[in-house]
């Protein structure tokens, strides 16, 4: 199996010469991350089988959250997190994507227009929930920010996972959509969030970097009905910690050139594209977040600042005969298995013996590769 880190180690220092003068720091740390991860580089431990003597060396993981070894981290706790939030109502998806022609700009000025990307869409989203004529009250969502299609183009886009319904003005009654297909008209939804980034992009001095026509095209904007909300939740964990590609999608390293499969969207038959290192890893690299940046975010009842409005809604729910079968769905749930015990004592690869532990390595602070 081809990894990640083998394609940084053997075309990473042609990519940094090219280009490493245009490169944001946060791109540079992943790749060296990558590097080092799992190697003598991060130190690590030392064991010795009491039977075979065999030695085995355990190397520490770089723990950044772009490194396809280190990325399967918090999606259970953060699943088990949203459980709990999540009320006896139906929900809905609803997903925003940036359109193609600005698509320059947020790769660019990726900080700034990805937060623009959350800040607006859920603006827009609440500024139709609070409108009488779709809900009339204030709305709760989370939002997840995604930037890949599965064959790692560039695809900006954010899901929100929405309540079906919202908190009258006066905290005093739950008000129900109007329908149990759709939760606001995205038509209008679509025109709000076209308006509201075109002012946000104004405010951030990068209108003229986008290009006039993408204000006289509609934008897509997606809502679904989504159940009970457990499927949306379960489908989005995993992207908590996932990365544009992983190394068992990697197939090949020869000639410069990397392939790897995927499946294109709406297929379950896998496919294989064979790109240039290069392009694999700028592909790649395109997704690595700034430093800090949260992909995960919460606004509404549901933002931390306003979650104590929670058990009054779910007070409201329970007296609420409306929501009987909502109620009894959401009672239907099964509880996420508990997370696994503590590592088990090591055994040898070689024999199966203990292993004991010998010493630890320290780690090797020599720089960054060329």
């Amino acid at each position: 199996m081809v990894e990640l880190a083998e394609i940084f180690r053997r075309h990473g220092p042609e990519y940094r010469a090219r280009f490493g003068d245009r490169m944001p720091p946060s791109h540079l740390a992943a790749m060296q991350a990558s590097e080092q991860c799992r190697t003598e580089a991060l130190g690590g431990h030392v064991y010795q089988c009491a039977e075979c003597e065999e030695l085995e060396y355990s190397y520490h993981s770089c723990t950044n959250r772009h490194c396809p070894t280190c990325q399967n981290g918090d999606a259970t706790r953060w699943l088990d997190t949203q459980r709990q939030l999540l009320l006896p109502v139906p929900y809905f998806l609803v997903t925003f994507t940036l359109p193609e022609p600005l698509r320059p700009v947020a790769r660019s000025h990726q900080k700034c227009l990805y937060h623009l990307l959350f800040h607006t869409s859920a603006a827009a989203l609440q500024a139709l929930a609070l409108d009488a004529k779709y809900v009339g009250g204030q709305s709760g969502m989370v939002g997840v920010l995604h930037t890949w299609t599965r064959d790692m183009a560039y695809h900006p886009h954010v899901h929100y996972l929405v309540p079906g319904g919202a908190l009258a003005p006066d905290g005093t009654t739950w008000l129900p959509p109007r329908s149990t297909d759709w939760l606001v008209p995205v038509h209008a939804l679509s025109l709000l969030f076209r308006g509201k980034c075109k002012a946000a992009l104004t405010t951030a001095g990068l209108l003229a970097h986008a290009p006039p026509q993408v204000w006289r095209k509609g934008w897509i904007t997606h809502g679904q009905p989504a159940g009970t909300g457990t499927e949306v939740i379960t489908y989005l964990a995993p992207y908590i910690r996932r990365i544009a590609i992983t190394n068992n999608r990697m197939e090949k390293l020869a000639d410069g050139h990397v392939t790897f499969r995927f499946k294109a969207s709406g297929s379950e038959k896998w496919q294989h594209r064979t790109l240039p290192a290069t392009e694999c890893i700028r592909r790649f690299l395109q997704h690595v977040l700034p430093k800090g940046f949260i992909k995960v975010r919460y606004y509404g009842f549901l933002s931390p600042r306003r979650r104590t409005t929670l058990a009054p809604i779910r007070t409201l729910l329970e007296t609420c005969s409306s929501h009987d079968h909502a109620v009894q769905s959401h009672s239907n749930w099964t509880q996420p298995a508990p997370p696994p015990a503590p590592g088990e004592a090591r055994h040898c690869r070689t024999c199966g013996g203990p292993l004991v532990f010998l010493y630890r390595l320290v780690p090797n602070k020599r720089g960054p590769p060329p």
